[in-house]
């Protein structure tokens, strides 16, 4: 499972074959059986050093370490307490009805991450990666998982690499490392040693673990395995990585401890007051002091505000599932809504990673090509938007047949509009380009190929030799490849349907087509031909430099890796919202300087920030580096990571998206790391907290607009939550303090006389604070989210403002429910003419219907109630749902015991209703004279 590698081997920097000798193997038969079994046993699986599962009750355990549910076990056993003391008479219904909310919150939770798991399992490729081998002089094909140091393996088009290895030959060998490096283009490999230590994405003589065979074959003797490839080293330092908490998970573990230091000094507060106030003749009035001040103690907890959290976050995760987004951390969708930094690669996240062709330049000027990707949609026309005259028409069809000749790359369409290649993306680019002008069915009947050139990075060209059937089968040279190259052995030029000579002028002008090309951040490839006199072709034993001379030059093309329409709208996008999109990529900084042009990320002419500039900078550097720029190319996973940190430091939610394994710890290290699904390797999902199934990037600025409407409704329910709490635990509190003022005072040698039961308060929160709080969390949105800048990670959940507003409201519901008990027991600042039961119970019902008129209020803190009012169904239904139990536990005999209560007449039910109602009228007025200040 580890893998090895000799400390001492830097293989990169020796021969192929002195590099096979220090591992003890011929590379012309391999290793035996015998030495297999005794390096596996050795050295392990050839496999990533996987976390060790997390068992279900420490899984469990992680639910309940939330500084709320901690409250709440707290509550528990308080309850449990004062029910001990008390007697032990009947059930300990407090406690218990907490602890059935702790469970079920910790359940919920545990099933939502376990889904997500699920998804994240349902992604992963189930095909398992093998490797040609060659051993005991026998080849045969083994899983990679099995190979050993000292292995020899033969690649061919189209393998995955499944080791780290020393190329011992190569024959147009060409490796698509954008997962490793982040370089778009397939690498160029060659045997031949380096002179000194390179760069990974500069050691042509190395193939890696994790990277696949675009063209040409190769064998290679293993270097390493597992935990000691390059893939192996990133994954140490994504173990190494600490994953820091959300900004909500700070936020509510600031919200929890905030609330138990509230609670504790509320109690202590109120048993004082009690028993500084009353009279104290006993143990037992120190009891039912202290049985007050716990029951005032779980008022003020919001018991459900875990769950409810849960929940929304939950049914959030649910919607980003149905636009394509898995999330594995319910956290992490409000995490997003709070980011102000998107890092993204560049190769297949906000390009399609289809290199296609844009330009074309041949003797009769330049043209350009519409359409991206492997679809061969699109035509070709001059610059101005004009069709092709017929003589560059007759040259785009030379030069773009002739690159598809010159390639071994294959184009098809799997499914109607599904087209997908097979080989080299570059070589691909031709025969889509070709189908686009519509030459593909003629060249494909009139020429056939007899031999092969191959590319070899030595000559930068690849040529083929093929019968040109309607010439009399007459054979004809076709060359692909760098144009400088190409030119330096050509004679003569096409021009139409003739070839001229190539004088000095034609020459610099095909030189500025190329050096314009390149400005663009294209890669430019030329395409020459040259008809093969009968001797020529049939002669073997000429070489490609003797057969690669006095070609006729046809043009030049521009390839480019095209950026996604929908990144291009989804940055636009971000902008708007406020938030700040950054490019991290390790292909040239020419080419993601222009890609970052075209996709409104920085403007033409600006240009990228180098891995090795990044290298020089100390920190100070840094930070204004990543202030100041956007783009950032030719970067390391060191790089990335230091990026990450920098703009953290400088207060931002950094999200970072990406796929190849050379993201992953950058992924952990951000605030929220989201993985490509589809191209995403399986180190990248595991250290993601989200991903995109469908590796659309336009899917985040979605998930962005889904966290900030789930902030804007934790906010709404936090809002009713507290304030409706807080009328709970002023009306007990100001009840017992003012008790003879309102005319709630005892009878000689009775008990102390309480405005609420605490029976009555635990059945308030049981209505009041579950229902209506969950449907205020998915209320639908109320305004345009994404037209507001992100929060600062500094700015909470429960702000100054939020807080006036919880005891401003709190204390109107206090009041109106202490004034609606005066009004009805004898005495007090109204005379009324009613006994403390009817009394309590008024008093009782106008506390939960103030509560219900609040879910209204705290839609919004500045919008008017009445603004949309019928928008939320589920909240209405909340509403009606508790209004009924109200009504039940007011008129139902059995509850009337259970929680102390007597029927109300219809007039007292309006009175009740009325005084609730001024929690509406009072905070609509508070709101009107917000507005009108602003």
């Amino acid at each position: 499972m580890q893998g090895t590698q000799d400390p001492t081997l830097q293989p990169s920097l020796l021969d192929g074959a002195a590099v096979a000798a220090a591992l003890g193997v011929d590379p012309q038969r391999g290793l035996s059986q015998a030495d297999v079994a005794q390096r596996q046993a050795r050295h392990g699986r050839n496999e990533l050093r996987a976390a060790p599962p997390v068992p279900t009750w420490r899984r469990l355990l992680d639910q309940l370490r939330d500084p709320l549910v901690m409250l709440l076990i707290a509550a528990i056993g308080i309850s449990l307490l004062a029910w001990v003391i008390e007697g032990r008479h009947g059930w300990p219904v407090d406690a218990l009805v907490i602890l059935v909310i702790v469970g079920l919150n910790a359940v919920l939770g545990l099933v939502q991450e376990a889904r997500a798991e699920s998804a994240v399992a349902a992604l992963a490729r189930i095909t398992a990666v093998t490797s040609a081998v060659l051993r005991d002089g026998q080849t045969q094909r083994v899983p990679s998982s099995e190979l050993v140091p000292g292995d020899i393996v033969l690649l061919a088009e189209g393998d995955a690499v499944g080791a780290d290895a020393r190329l011992l030959q190569a024959a147009g060998l060409r490796v698509q490392e954008a997962s490793l490096t982040g370089e778009s283009e397939a690498v160029t490999k060659d045997p031949a040693p380096l002179a000194a230590a390179a760069a990974l994405a500069e050691q042509a003589g190395m193939v890696f673990k994790g990277t696949s065979v675009a063209q040409g074959t190769g064998r290679a003797v293993v270097t390493a395995t597992g935990m000691a490839t390059q893939v192996g080293s990133i994954a140490t330092m994504l173990e190494a990585t600490a994953e820091p908490l959300s900004p909500l998970q700070r936020e509510i573990a600031r919200v929890g401890r905030m609330l138990g230091v509230a609670v504790v000094v509320i109690a202590v507060i109120v048993v004082g007051t009690v028993l500084v106030l009353n009279d104290v003749h006993g143990l037992a009035d120190v009891v039912q002091a202290l049985l007050l001040g716990v029951s005032l103690a779980v008022a003020a907890v919001p018991e459900g505000l875990p769950a409810i959290l849960s929940v929304v976050l939950a049914l959030g995760v649910q919607r980003m599932a149905g636009r394509k987004a898995v999330v594995k951390k319910l956290s992490s969708v409000e995490t997003l809504g709070s980011a102000s930094v998107i890092c993204s690669d560049k190769t297949g996240t906000l390009t399609r990673s289809e290199m296609t062709i844009q330009r074309l330049a041949t003797a009769s000027g330049l043209a350009q090509v519409s359409g991206v990707g492997y679809a061969p949609e699109g035509r070709i026309e001059t610059v101005d938007g004009g069709p092709a005259a017929d003589a560059m028409h007759a040259e785009h069809l030379v030069m773009l047949g002739g690159g598809s000749l010159a390639s071994n790359a294959d184009l098809r369409e799997v499914e109607p509009g599904l087209w997908e290649i097979q080989g080299d993306p570059t070589e691909a680019a031709f025969l889509v380009a070709e189908r686009k002008l519509g030459g593909h069915e003629r060249r494909s009947r009139r020429f056939d190929r007899v031999r092969e050139l191959p590319f070899t990075s030595e000559r930068k060209m690849m040529s083929s030799i093929e019968i040109d059937h309607e010439q009399g089968d007459a054979r004809v040279l076709v060359c692909k490849g760098a144009p400088d190259v190409l030119l330096s052995r050509c004679t003569h030029y096409r021009e139409g349907l003739a070839a001229l000579p190539l004088d000095a002028a034609a020459r610099a002008r095909i030189l500025a087509d190329v050096d314009r090309l390149s400005d663009d951040a294209m890669r430019t490839l030329a395409v020459a031909y040259r008809p093969l006199a009968a001797g020529e072709a049939q002669d073997e034993r000429l070489t490609a430099e003797a057969l690669e001379q006095g070609l006729v030059f046809v043009g030049t093309v521009g390839i480019i890796d095209p950026p996604r329409e929908e990144a291009a709208v989804a940055i636009a996008e971000a902008r708007r919202a406020g938030i700040r999109v950054v490019m991290i990529t390790g292909d040239h900084p020419r080419t993601a300087a222009r890609i970052g042009a075209d996709l409104g990320l920085v403007a033409r002419g600006a240009t990228a920030v180098s891995g090795a500039q990044l290298d020089a900078m100390d920190e100070r550097a840094l930070a204004q580096a990543v202030r100041t720029h956007s783009v950032f190319a030719r970067v390391a996973p060191v790089h990335k990571l230091r990026i990450v940190d920098a703009l953290q430091a400088q207060g931002h939610v950094v999200a970072m998206t990406g796929d190849g394994v050379n993201d992953a710890p950058a992924l952990k290290a951000a605030d929220i790391g989201v993985a490509m699904g589809v191209t995403g390797t399986e180190v990248t999902k595991q250290a993601a907290k989200m991903i995109l199934a469908d590796d659309n990037f336009a899917t985040i600025v979605d998930a962005v607009r889904e966290g900030r409407a789930i902030f804007d409704n934790i906010r709404k329910f936090l809002r009713y939550l507290l304030s409706s709490n807080m009328g709970e635990v002023l009306t007990v509190f100001l009840g017992v303090v003012g008790a003879g003022v309102i005319g709630l005072q005892s009878g000689v040698g009775e008990g102390m006389v309480l405005p609420l039961l605490a029976t009555q308060i635990l059945w308030i929160n049981l209505i009041t604070d579950s229902t209506p709080a969950l449907a205020m969390g998915v209320d639908p949105t109320t305004e345009d989210v994404m037209a507001r800048k992100p929060r600062r990670a500094d700015e909470r959940v429960i702000d100054a403002a939020m807080w006036l507003g919880v005891m401003e409201v709190g204390i109107v519901m206090a009041l109106v429910t202490l004034l609606t008990l005066d009004l009805y027991l004898p005495g007090g600042l109204i005379e009324g003419h009613h006994g403390l039961d009817n009394a309590r119970t008024a008093g009782f019902t106008t506390l939960v219907l103030a509560q219900l008129f609040n879910a209204l209020n705290a839609r919004s803190a500045s919008t008017s109630a009445f603004h949309g009012v019928f928008a939320n169904r589920w909240l209405w239904g909340a509403i009606a749902l508790s209004v009924l139990l109200q009504v039940a536990v007011v008129n139902v005999p059995l509850l009337n015991v259970a929680f102390g209560t007597v029927p109300l007449s219809l007039d007292q039910w309006g009175v009740c209703v009325a005084m609730a109602s001024l929690v509406l009228w009072v905070t609509e007025l508070r709101k009107r004279l917000t507005r009108r200040r602003r």
